[in-house]
């Protein structure tokens, strides 16, 4: 087993950006002082549930203020971008880290994000798979062309590849059987788990996975990733504090996912949820 830290960057309080930031290369520095063997970076829009809009330019800075530590993204929205330039940004950075990049991609989940980015949260699986074959593809193949429903352009020659071969190790969002049987039929790793995420379902994940390496028998045998907040107090107090903050976060996150959101000014106001945890089991 091995472990690693999440930044989500949130801000509850809508701390100064500056202030956000450089806690997230504390945490991160602090985190391959202490051995943990890597740092997942978010990516969020337009509210302080998440400040890091752009996962890949923190990957590579960090990258630069680290040394050993391996630095990845959890996730890319890739239905949010043209995945041409994914793939330059993650050759980029996996060159910038001498190799110490892992590429986490995923559908998204939040309308508020889409529509904001002129995106179609329904066509997302569909998109997700096309560019998912473009990046293959632009990593692997010198030059190439394609012609999808969503994606379409002549022969094309992406610079620079990644320092990683054939690629840097991909991770995907699995919250479902499907997602999770695509995902290790493609050879990729899979990330579960996140707000409100009961550890029973996390034991099912797992069973899935387990039968879909079984059922696909991919060359390698991919990785399985869990999220889970943990936190490590000398003081009740301080612990129920923490809880606040989970219990925020868990609101948040769940009212971005089902459409019930209410943002003003960036700010997200937390939604209160039907058979939410008491502060004190958190």
């Amino acid at each position: 087993m091995q472990f690693g830290t999440f930044l989500l960057m949130p801000s509850p309080d809508v701390r100064p950006s500056e202030e956000v930031y450089a806690r997230a290369i504390e945490v991160a520095q602090a985190s391959e002082e202490l051995g943990y063997r890597s740092i997942w970076l978010a990516e969020h829009h337009f509210s302080n549930y998440g400040y890091l809009s752009r996962p890949m330019i923190l990957a590579t800075h960090i990258a630069a203020k680290t040394k050993r530590i391996r630095v990845g993204t959890a996730i890319i929205v890739l239905p949010l971008h043209h995945p041409l330039v994914v793939a330059e940004e993650v050759a980029t950075t996996d060159l910038l880290s001498e190799g110490r990049f892992d590429l986490g991609i995923g559908r998204g989940y939040q309308s508020y994000e889409f529509r904001r980015l002129g995106g179609d949260l329904d066509e997302s699986r569909p998109r997700w798979e096309e560019a998912v074959d473009i990046l293959l593809k632009a990593f692997t193949e010198q030059s190439f062309s394609f012609q999808g429903k969503y994606y379409r352009f002549p022969e094309t020659t992406v610079l620079p590849k990644p320092l990683q071969k054939p690629y840097p190790p991909i991770w995907v969002v699995g919250q479902s059987p499907e997602s999770i049987d695509a995902a290790v039929r493609r050879g990729f790793n899979v990330l579960t788990g996140g707000a409100a995420f009961p550890l029973g379902r996390i034991v099912e994940r797992r069973q899935q996975f387990d039968e879909a390496v079984a059922r696909h028998r991919p060359v390698s045998r991919p990785s399985f990733g869990v999220q889970q907040k943990v936190y490590v107090s000398t003081t009740e107090e301080e612990a129920l504090q923490m809880a606040q903050h989970a219990l925020w976060n868990m609101r948040v996150s769940l009212s971005l996912r089902l459409g019930r959101e209410k943002v003003e000014r960036g700010r997200a106001t937390p939604v209160p949820i039907e058979d939410e945890p008491p502060i004190d089991q958190l």
